[in-house]
């Protein structure tokens, strides 16, 4: 098969991160027979610097040319880069809202795996931990609160700001198809969450969601008050597979399961579109303080691109030979500074890159 992929390695550790991640791409296109084409991009910051704005409509129209997009980390430090200098629509995360709707990314995928060998980053009890989980957070992406209708007035004196929480039904089963399509590449397993007991827009979306799911008897389904599920990730992680959820309670959710796996260096991330195209990158961001120096921990990245050959390629062979050889490289002991324990080996990140590549 042909890839035709587009990276954007973006700022800070990003090129370092992106290297690596086609560092094992290549290998498995060398083991599985597929060719890999890879275009470069220039977004955020990189851009600015040569085009004075953080996406061109260029680089849009090379993304949406492209099977799918493989992305680093976007930014600087707001404090010292000449980039926050500038107006907000010309910094450099303004290129990834652009991006998002040009490439209309409306499901969200944040996976939180917790691996048995670093368990001891796992900020719950033993008890809890040992279990280990895997869990696929899915998002809604472009509708809901934080795209509703807003606006502040002043009545009789007092000031008033209203926003408005708005879903129809078709918003609704287009994250919903999604969520059940990738549950049957899992465990068959899906928790939708809202908040049905209270909001109108959550009682659709589980109207919906029932709706969607006759179409899928084999997977299995339930729902979940958004403020039980916030407790139960905390109490018993192990019992999720896919958690399907609305724009805010996923944006909260999300952060919640990414924290308890204890290391945001392991984290890939999703937002696919309605095809199977889909935009690939870390849950990290940029860290310029360590940009350079190969300190950075391009596994999160890695395992990025392996779920791009999940999703969007349906490769999913390839991409569980990625996954295996991340976890053997941890079995074995290996481990950048971020995830570093005693009794293990120091690597930088070119080495951790090869030392992935090296056991697929």
């Amino acid at each position: 098969m042909r890839l035709n992929i587009v990276c954007i390695p973006g700022d800070g550790i990003g090129p370092e991160i992106v290297s690596e991640a086609k560092k094992v791409l290549n290998k498995i296109a060398e083991k599985y027979g597929h060719e890999m084409v890879f275009t470069d991009i220039l977004m955020g910051g990189a851009s600015i610097d040569v085009h004075g704005i953080p996406l061109t409509d260029e680089a849009i129209a090379t993304a949406k040319a492209a099977d799918a997009v493989l992305m680093g980390s976007i930014g600087g430090d707001t404090n010292t880069s000449p980039w926050y200098q500038l107006p907000p629509e010309k910094r450099p995360e303004a290129g990834l809202l652009k991006i998002r709707k040009a490439l209309n990314l409306f499901a969200n995928l944040r996976p939180a795996v917790l691996y048995e060998e670093l368990a001891a980053a796992c900020p719950l009890k033993e008890e809890i931990s040992a279990a280990g989980f895997d869990i696929l957070i899915m998002r809604e992406l472009t509708g809901g609160l934080y795209f509703g209708e807003r606006k502040t007035v002043e009545e009789n004196g007092v000031r008033k700001a209203i926003d408005t929480l708005t879903y129809d039904e078709n918003e609704i089963r287009r994250i919903a198809i999604k969520g059940f399509d990738i549950a049957r590449k899992r465990k068959k397993k899906l928790t939708s969450v809202d908040k049905a007991n209270v909001l109108d827009s959550s009682r659709l979306w589980r109207a919906v969601v029932n709706e969607v799911a006759k179409e899928y008897p084999d997977v299995k389904v339930e729902h979940m008050l958004v403020d039980n599920c916030a407790m139960q990730l905390v109490k018993d992680p192990a019992q999720f597979d896919v958690v399907l959820t609305e724009n805010m309670f996923g944006d909260i959710l999300s952060d919640e399961a990414s924290m308890v796996t204890g290391s945001i260096g392991m984290l890939a991330s999703a937002s696919l579109n309605d095809t199977k195209f889909g935009l690939y990158e870390p849950s990290h961001g940029s860290a310029p303080d360590i940009a350079g120096k190969d300190l950075a921990n391009p596994i999160a990245t890695i395992l990025s691109a392996s779920m791009m050959l999940r999703y969007s390629f349906d490769l999913d062979q390839e991409a569980d030979a990625i996954d295996a050889a991340v976890k053997k490289v941890l079995q074995d002991g290996y481990r950048t500074g971020d995830i570093m324990s005693e009794g293990c080996k120091k690597v930088g990140c070119k080495e951790m890159g090869s030392l992935i590549t090296e056991r697929i």
